[in-house]
């Protein structure tokens, strides 16, 4: 379940590392504190999600016993909705840490350009 969202969340994230990328801390507060609800309210549906991949009592049977291992795997396997939820929480943790590193690289990067005016070396 490859998807391009993910890639541009670490690419963000990777040039903020780099420092190629700053932010204002007073105008990220507020994209800060949206992102970190959005990942709050994905780790809470990753959690009840995971519910569903257990396997249900359908009967103690070949048939029974096949579909409900089908619904389990169905339910947290590869390209399940756990999964997609999974990815979009990484993707939220990717674009957080890039908002958070870019928020300190824009500090660093104000105090060394007030050094000279604040007489501080």
């Amino acid at each position: 379940m490859g998807n391009s969202s993910h890639a541009d969340a670490a690419a963000f994230r990777q040039a903020a590392v780099n420092g190629q990328v700053g932010i204002d801390p007073d105008h990220a507060e507020t994209v800060l504190n949206k992102l970190r609800t959005g990942k709050d309210a994905v780790e809470a549906l990753i959690q009840k999600a995971e519910e569903l991949s257990t396997p249900p009592q359908i009967g103690a049977n070949p048939v029974g016993n096949a579909m409900a291992t089908k619904f389990s795997e169905r339910a947290g396997g590869r390209e399940s909705y756990a999964d997609a939820l999974r990815n979009l929480y990484t993707q939220y943790d990717e674009a957080e840490q890039a908002i958070t590193t870019a928020m300190r690289r824009y500090r660093d990067i104000d105090e060394e350009n007030a050094q000279p005016f604040t007489g501080q070396l």
